[in-house]
């Protein structure tokens, strides 16, 4: 689990510094995607579909609501 986890926080990080232009360092497990990343909700939707491209994994938009930072992201993606 705790390597899905790894390549979970990977894909995320390469996402989020390629779309939305963010440094790597700044996208650690703890960084709040809305305010420490600047990512607002039309973003959100974005990162979901690009998520599910990549993983295959399909996100409910309900479950991601409550997803706060990038842990969160990473949790849901573990228990998809």
């Amino acid at each position: 689990m705790a390597e899905a986890r790894i390549d979970y926080l990977a894909q995320l990080r390469a996402v989020l510094c390629d779309e939305f232009e963010l440094d790597a360092a700044d996208v650690r497990p703890d960084a709040l995607l809305y305010d420490d990343l600047d990512i607002d909700s039309i973003d959100a939707v974005d990162l979901l579909v690009r998520l599910k491209e990549l993983t295959g994994k399909d996100i409910a938009p309900e479950r991601f609501k409550e997803v706060r930072s990038v842990a969160d992201v990473v949790a849901v993606l573990e228990s998809s």
